[in-house]
């Protein structure tokens, strides 16, 4: 195995202690702490999971967590009632409403609800908008994650070719945005792309975001590439438990790449910091607060 391994672990725990210095910083000079406001609809136990991990996160930051379960049952109408109130509330900084919603619930309306000021998931369409124009707006956290592992390897981008398989919203879209942002020349690939193997093997710089385990081959990857697998996929072992895998064959890959993230410990664990830096970010904007050194890169190990 040639390629270095980029650490998520590692990555996220750098982030989130300078993002609990600013966080003290902010509280000493100005008297704000940051709130972040979690709603969970329904009892969805992965959702569960992340939105625990959510909170213990923030606390642990010094922020201020403000926890709303609510029954599958709930309606829209009060789903969104109670955004609307976390929208006036000055306490609360960034709101994150659990995704999936139940199928009664159309989660575009919800989404589309929250103050673009506290959209610290980044799915407004305002925050969209935002990144397309290239402006001062909040980035979906696993896309910005994706970005810090990759200028953690290579701090300037500029004038490498990068691919993006996936085009989602949620990944592969603003994932796309910010590597142009870095001057990077991007691919958009997808499953209409011909000759995908010939596309991904032109790639300095490939994040793998299409939800296929292992798809993407080893002779598929140019040699030195940065690879970002943003795939979580589970796959069958004869006992039963099933092991988690990258959209990226990892072994195969790691002996051509020059970097690549594994699954798991790779992309995931940035994404919750990046959530932390979000909120951070809608706290110090919502005071007006410009004195606060607010992470734009991983700081170094």
């Amino acid at each position: 195995m040639t390629a270095r391994i980029i650490d998520g672990k590692d990555a996220s725990a750098r982030l989130k202690t300078a993002i609990t210095a600013a966080v003290a910083d902010l509280k000493a000079k100005h008297n704000v702490i940051p709130g972040l406001a979690t709603v969970l609809v329904g009892e969805d136990p992965a959702s569960q999971v992340y939105v625990r991990s959510k909170q213990k996160t923030a606390t642990a930051a010094g922020m201020n967590s403000f926890q709303h379960d609510l029954p599958a049952t709930t309606s829209q109408a009060d789903l969104l009632a109670l955004v609307k109130k976390l929208n006036a509330d000055p306490a609360v900084n960034g709101i994150l409403v659990q995704l999936p919603l139940p199928k009664h619930i159309d989660q575009n309306v919800i989404i589309q609800t929250i103050d673009p000021a506290k959209d610290v998931d980044g799915l407004h369409p305002e925050s969209a908008g935002r990144l397309v124009a290239g402006s001062d707006g909040f980035v979906p956290c696993t896309p910005m994650g994706c970005l810090m592992l990759a200028t953690d390897v290579e701090p300037n981008l500029a004038g490498k070719n990068a691919v993006v398989v996936g085009r989602s919203i949620l990944v592969g879209k603003p994932v796309a945005l910010l590597l142009l942002n870095e001057n990077c020349t991007v691919t958009m690939a997808h499953s209409k792309t011909k000759d995908l193997p010939a596309v991904c093997k032109t790639a300095d710089v490939l994040v793998a975001a299409v939800g296929r385990a292992e798809m993407i081959k080893g002779d598929w990857i140019k040699p030195g590439a940065i690879v970002i697998d943003v795939g979580i996929n589970r796959i069958p072992t004869p006992e039963g438990k099933g092991r988690l895998v990258g959209d990226v064959a990892f072994q195969e890959a790691a002996n051509i790449a020059g970097a690549i993230t594994p699954v798991p410990g790779g992309v995931g664990p940035m994404t919750i910091a990046c959530l932390m830096l979000n909120t951070l970010k809608a706290a110090c904007r919502a005071h007006n607060v410009t004195d606060v050194a607010i992470p734009a890169r991983l700081p170094k190990a």
